[in-house]
């Protein structure tokens, strides 16, 4: 399974902890709930302008991977 820490950081003087994106105050979670509520990558990055689109795209696929990975171990 590939890490996210390259990416996402937690540090406790950052928003007590939460998992940001790396270099910024924006929590990893709002990209997936932007995505959820129905919005683009391209909302949530014009609303984030301290993410990069690379950050954002990368987080999906090793997050896509991860669970991809997951469960085809499950099935096998």
């Amino acid at each position: 399974m590939k890490s996210i820490h390259h990416l996402i950081v937690s540090d406790p003087e950052i928003l007590s902890g939460m998992p940001v994106f790396k270099g910024t105050r924006v929590p990893a979670r709002t990209l997936f709930d932007y995505l959820e509520a129905g919005n683009s990558i391209d909302d949530f990055l014009d609303d984030f302008p301290t993410v990069k689109r690379e950050q954002a795209v990368e987080l999906l696929a090793i997050v896509r991977d991860n669970l991809l990975a997951e469960n085809y171990e499950s099935a096998a």
